[in-house]
């Protein structure tokens, strides 16, 4: 029987829209699409592209340690960018620092708008347990 693990941060917003943060299902953990929520789940860096990646790869590590894993287990990402043709390139240069030598399936859209006034970025991703740390 597959077990099932649910993460949350306990913010308002997966109260209101009705999600977890990510859920473990079996061997792997699929993750909810991360943003620059601070500790208090308070939107941190409206407008800010470099600091809000920046916040929102520490999210991405939040889960990673509640699970036990490693950057090196995240298999797949899709990342939602507004101005994804002003934001490209630190778009590469953060997911190349995030990552280092590892690379995961990965998936850039440009998108009008997300959903908080001042987001500029989103970042879901999907976790295999199995792989080597």
């Amino acid at each position: 029987m597959t077990t099932m693990d649910v993460f949350n941060y306990n913010v308002p917003a997966e109260s209101d829209f009705g999600y977890s943060q990510a859920i473990k299902s079996g061997e792997l953990v699929h993750v909810s699409g991360q943003l620059s929520f601070g500790e208090a789940g308070e939107f941190l860096y409206a407008g800010d592209f470099a600091a809000q990646l920046e916040q929102t790869y520490a999210n991405m590590d939040r889960v990673l340690d509640h699970y036990g894993c490693t950057r090196n287990q995240v298999v797949s990402q899709t990342l939602y960018v507004v101005n994804l043709r002003q934001n490209a390139a630190a778009t590469a240069e953060g997911n190349l620092g995030y990552f280092g030598g590892h690379r995961p399936a990965s998936t850039v859209l440009g998108v009008p708008e997300l959903t908080l006034p001042g987001q500029v970025i989103e970042i879901s991703f999907v976790i295999d347990t199995k792989l080597p740390a």
